[in-house]
């Protein structure tokens, strides 16, 4: 299972690895008898890039990083790169003689602008390096293998901007439009969740708004004004729709929740939550508080926690 988007990175790295190795220890080896020609080099790698997998360059450079080669791509080879000194990009500061292949780190390409990653097998001549076979991939090329990559279900704190941090207790609560109406605002926030699709919400309170996706239409979100927000004939423009069984949050637990963020609106004239979103299908909730520090955390734990929590003493 993957715990964490770096170990999603590390299970594709892994599979491209093994993917490219052979294929291009094996033109590795033929660039070896060409050097360091760079006719001879130039025509090894036309004749070899069909076999690399999602190739989009071929070269060939010396250990400083100069190209002894043309570069070699779909179309054929690329004159103008002869003689390029490639020693400050980004894959050539990984590549060391005594490592025999390596993938590097993704970065940006200088001609595409795009994220690729490079391959460089070291070659040799009477046992002794004299340079490197590069490959250069286009992200947009690899295949996509494994799961998809899901945000894990644990807590996140996430500091805000300085600033704001830094005239925290300067500031004042003013009450909004959508603090006038919260008990009117969370019923139907609560109806339009459990009962007509709605499975993501993110509620502004200071500004009075909320931005909210629907399963029928998920791409799109829609914002409901304080207007809409505190007038149940919203309701209506949402059909009725059954909870959905793979949802993460119990739907009897959404009036409890929706109740927790009302504390923590009011529970301090200084330190009040200021947004907040609940996605039932990932089970997470989110806290943005006037200081601007942020907390991601799954939904159990919210409900475990009290004002008192948040705010220590006898709060709320």
């Amino acid at each position: 299972m993957l715990t964490s988007w770096k170990d999603s990175i590390r299970e594709q790295r892994a599979e491209l690895f093994e993917l490219l190795l052979n294929p291009v220890r094996r033109l590795a080896r033929a660039c070896q008898k060409a050097w360091p020609e760079r006719e001879a080099l130039t025509e090894v790698l036309l004749a070899g890039f069909d076999a690399i997998p999602y190739c989009t360059y071929l070269y060939v450079v010396d250990l400083n990083g100069f190209q002894l080669s043309d570069n070699v791509g779909r179309n054929g080879r690329i004159p103008e790169h002869f003689g390029r000194d490639r020693s400050a990009r980004p894959y050539m500061k990984e590549a060391r003689p005594d490592r025999d292949f390596i993938l590097s780190e993704a970065y940006i390409s200088l001609s595409a602008h795009r994220p690729s990653i490079t391959a460089l097998q070291t070659l040799y001549r009477d046992g002794e390096p004299v340079g490197y076979l590069g490959v250069d991939l286009d992200l947009r090329d690899l295949p996509m293998s494994g799961d998809l990559y899901t945000e894990p279900g644990q807590w996140h704190q996430i500091k805000g901007d300085p600033a704001i941090r830094g005239t925290v207790f300067q500031q004042t609560r003013v009450e909004s439009a959508l603090d006038r109406n919260i008990d009117q605002v969370m019923s139907i926030l609560e109806e339009l969740i459990v009962e007509r699709g709605m499975f993501q919400c993110v509620l502004h309170f200071s500004s009075s708004r909320a931005t909210i996706w629907v399963v029928d239409d998920p791409f799109r979100y829609r914002i409901l004004q304080s207007d809409a927000l505190s007038d149940p004939d919203i309701c209506l423009a949402y059909p009725p729709r059954p909870y959905p069984a793979d949802a993460e949050i119990p739907a009897d637990s959404i009036a409890a929740i929706l109740q927790g963020l009302k504390k923590l609106r009011f529970a301090d004239d200084t330190i009040y939550l200021r947004s907040a979103s609940i996605n039932i299908f990932n089970g997470l909730i989110s806290l943005t508080f006037s200081c601007d520090g942020s907390h991601y955390m799954p939904y159990s734990e919210f409900l475990d926690k009290d004002t008192a929590f948040w705010f220590g003493g006898d709060s709320g």
